[in-house]
């Protein structure tokens, strides 16, 4: 039985993401490397109140999925927070792992903020995150899926 690992990540440049930037530039996703960019440029540290960037990892301690929770920046209420970030790795989707990460920043979002937000433009993401709850099209700005929490 494969163990998988949900681990709260305190420096992303600590962190060998390569694998899971190429693999999704490959798919046509640039928001993993904005995430490396901001990260290093400290525009987005994951480092506010109710902000955490997670990881899930394999037996062997490789990154094979990541997902950061920030207060919306789109909105005026600091109650609204965002799923960002978020990315799995081909070779690991449906199979559970994608919502052990997203339940796992769903309960920290729970002591933070009374509703989270994301956008997607994916069937596939779209299916996913309103199988976990979220509800299509949200009145709020830049935001696709609404939860309240």
């Amino acid at each position: 039985m494969t163990v998988f690992e949900v681990r709260r990540i305190q420096n992303l440049l600590e962190m060998d993401i390569s694998l899971l930037v190429k693999e999704s530039k490959e798919e046509g996703f640039r928001f993993l490397g904005r995430l490396v960019d901001e990260y290093k440029d400290g525009t987005n540290q994951f480092i506010y109140r109710g902000e955490a960037l997670y990881g899930v990892f394999n037996e062997v301690g490789i990154l094979i999925a990541i997902g950061g929770l920030n207060q919306d920046p789109y909105s005026n209420e600091s109650s609204i927070g965002r799923v960002r970030r978020f990315y799995v790795s081909k070779a690991f989707r449906k199979n559970g792992i994608g919502r052990l990460l997203l339940k796992r920043i769903i309960s920290e979002a729970r002591k933070h903020y009374r509703a989270i937000v994301l956008h997607t433009d994916t069937t596939q993401a779209d299916q996913f995150y309103t199988s976990l709850g979220f509800v299509k099209k949200s009145n709020l700005k830049h935001a696709t899926h609404y939860l309240k929490l």
